[in-house]
């Protein structure tokens, strides 16, 4: 089992990861009061309106149930689901359509989407024209905890509103299984989880249109069970496995790395978690690409956008950091930390710029726009996708390093998740820093081996 040895007086918002609900919401509410931040906290789901928010946005989240484990020892999703206000894709709506003063609020209505959709992904990331021709034959797999009864329902509505071609299990293109590979001995229910699940293959088909999706239900949201749900989507042959939660690191880590996340040939992706400053596992594996959070705003630049490091408060932001415990891969070469350093790419994660997603279960069905690592790490998965199966024996979390400093990337230059000794583990900067790693993609020319 993992536990928790992070001091929650110096990272309250991660505290909540590994203990019950009711002792997480007295801890963390107790913790926050030291810090001088009670008011901005997610442990206890309060919607909340960002520090940096212009007044007119008002953009309101909350922290998704899954975010709060069930059980000690348990790992957390990491994604937050807007409740109101005027998000980014609708300023930008509203100003292509000549009406920027008149903006109507509708991230609360969940009738029409009201983030960012596969068009606005796949422009911002230099994917368009790959995203229409590459992707057939490839599999995705979605590694989440518990079943989501209407996944595969809600991903036809989220296909079909944007004009994606349909991916069913009648027409092979997407299947749902157990962590033993069952077709029909699935874990229970969960409507938290069934939220994340929604995200993550949304996202994957967002970016990668024409693969396949192997949803895997781990049985429970432990590491041992989801480290399971990952060799067993290996073995069933997907090439890009994403992994949408995370917790503290352990002692342990070497050898979960060993069990579940040494598979080289395969893009693991792992998001680097949503409590600002500070590493999570498994983003810290060697063997995984870690993916941190960015804030993506349309511009008036060449590339039409603009990217800053996501965070919203102390306690929430993409995840970053250097590792206690995991060795750092050849590949990593920044000198300001000895062990693995988080992240490697990163991609949009922060609520205000969120992405839409449809969900139906265990919430009115309709329309949401969710926000955190979970987003990214699939937008990832997609474009590893898109770009080919690895070459033998690699490991995909070094693609991006071997082009570093090119076109093939875009460079985060801008905002930090935190404060850290090191100025480079929190604060983004040219070239590599912790937040956004080599940045976000631009085409695909980082991701191929």
């Amino acid at each position: 089992m993992r536990t928790s040895t992070l001091n929650p007086l110096t990272n309250p918002g991660r505290w909540r990861r590994f203990t019950s609900t009711a002792a997480t919401a007295a801890a963390t509410t107790a913790a926050l009061l030291l810090a001088g931040l009670a008011t901005a906290t997610h442990a206890t789901a309060t919607p909340q309106t960002p520090a940096s928010s212009s007044a007119t946005t008002k953009v309101t989240w909350t922290a998704t149930p899954c975010a709060t484990p069930k059980h000690k020892g348990d790992l957390a999703c990491n994604s937050v689901r807007v409740t109101g206000g005027t998000t980014a894709f609708e300023k930008q709506r509203a100003a292509r359509d000549g009406n920027k003063d008149g903006i109507t609020p509708k991230a609360g209505d969940t009738t029409t989407p009201s983030g960012y959709g596969p068009s606005d992904l796949q422009d911002a990331y230099g994917l368009t024209s790959a995203a229409a021709s590459n992707g057939d034959g490839e599999t995705i797999a979605i590694v989440d905890a518990y079943d989501d009864p209407n996944a595969e329902a809600d991903l036809a509505k989220y296909r079909s509103q944007y004009g994606l071609s349909a991916c069913t299990s009648s027409n092979g293109c997407f299947k749902k299984v157990g962590q033993t590979g069952s077709t029909t001995s699935l874990p229970s229910a969960d409507s938290g989880w069934a939220q994340e699940i929604s995200l993550d293959v949304d996202m994957a088909s967002a970016t990668c249109p024409n693969c396949n999706i192997l949803l895997v239900e781990a049985s429970s949201a432990s590491m041992e069970d989801l480290g399971t749900a990952v060799n067993e989507a290996v073995k069933l042959g997907a090439k890009y496995v994403s992994n949408s939660y995370g917790g503290s690191e352990s002692s342990s880590d070497a050898s979960y790395d060993s069990a579940y996340f040494n598979h080289p040939g395969l893009a693991i992706t792992v998001s680097a978690g949503d409590s600002a400053y500070g590493a999570e596992y498994p983003a810290a594996s060697r063997y995984v690409t870690a993916v941190g959070g960015t804030k993506l705003s349309a511009s008036s630049t060449s590339r039409g956008w603009t990217e800053s490091v996501w965070k919203t408060s102390s306690t929430e932001g993409t995840g970053s950091g250097c590792s206690s415990y995991d060795t750092k891969p050849s590949w990593q070469t920044d000198s300001g930390c000895g062990k693995r350093m988080i992240a490697d790419v990163s991609a949009v994660a922060d609520p205000a710029t969120g992405v839409s997603v449809y969900d139906s279960y265990g919430v009115t069905a309709g329309w949401y726009t969710f926000g955190g690592t979970s987003a990214s790490a699939p937008i990832i998965a997609g474009v590893y996708a898109l770009a080919g199966t690895p070459s033998s024996g690699s490991y995909p979390a070094r693609f991006p390093y071997d082009a570093a400093g090119t076109s093939a990337l875009n460079d985060v230059t801008s905002g930090n998740n935190g404060t850290c000794s090191t100025s480079y583990f929190c604060t983004a900067r040219s070239g590599y820093d912790g937040p956004t790693g080599w940045g976000t993609p631009q085409g695909l020319d980082a991701f191929t081996g």
